[in-house]
């Protein structure tokens, strides 16, 4: 699997690259950072490692860029902990952040995890089905009627479980525990984050209240909006 790492420190980018070499991956280091966009049409990675503080455009900017095209899993990596910081990764497509100064172990575990939790379900034809709303996990879309949602690996796992477990609620940490398996990398925010993106990307489907929470119980779909 190709890994495009997008970092301009010399020294890490090298040793990710040369870590995941022996793990078998295939890393390509982004030198030009006017042209990250660029580089992902033609090398067409499975993951991104996309550093925050970058010359001429940041990453946010460049995670933007790459979600109009792509939904390919995307870790950012940034020396920045406060809290917001992790939240706004999540709100700008990343699925997951990884904290310098890092562990190799720690890095590579995550990555794995990802490309495990992205790539397992690649080619599954046993579509969801909720009413007449209709997920394919293969494909990372949701169907209504003639309308036609591409999502975000996180939000692909989160409707994934609330459809399994149709008619109940599902708590938010058994949601969290499936989207990231990762405490530390959870809080309070990220969750209600990826909920909130996912329930206004269905409105413009007609999927007003599709997703409905109840206090202390969790998420649930429900049938409010399907014939």
């Amino acid at each position: 699997m190709k890994i495009m790492i997008v970092e301009d420190d010399r020294t890490i980018s090298s040793v990710l690259a040369a870590e995941l070499k022996k793990w078998g991956y295939d890393p390509f280091v982004v030198t030009d950072f006017q042209n990250v966009l660029n580089h992902f049409h033609t090398e067409t990675p499975q993951l991104v490692l996309m550093d925050i503080q970058l010359p001429a455009f940041n990453g946010y900017y460049w995670c933007q860029e790459i979600r109009k095209i792509s939904q390919v899993p995307l870790i950012f990596i940034s020396s920045r902990t406060e809290n917001m910081d992790i939240v706004m990764a999540i709100q700008m497509g990343g699925d997951d952040y990884i904290q310098k100064p890092f562990d190799l172990n720690v890095a590579l575990a995550k990555i794995q995890a990802l490309l495990r939790r992205t790539y397992d379900f690649t080619g599954n034809e046993n579509y969801l089905h909720h009413g007449s709303v209709i997920l394919k996990p293969g494909e990372s879309k949701l169907i209504y009627g003639d309308n036609e949602l591409d999502l975000t690996r996180n939000e692909l796992r989160t409707l994934e479980l609330l459809f399994q477990k149709k008619g109940t609620f599902v708590a938010r940490e058994e949601i969290m525990v499936r989207l990231w398996e990762d405490e530390s990398f959870i809080d309070d925010n990220t969750l209600a984050v990826t909920i909130t993106r996912l329930r206004k990307k269905m409105k413009n489907i007609g999927l007003d209240s599709f997703i409905v929470t109840k206090k202390g119980m969790g998420y649930s779909v429900t049938e409010e909006d399907t014939p």
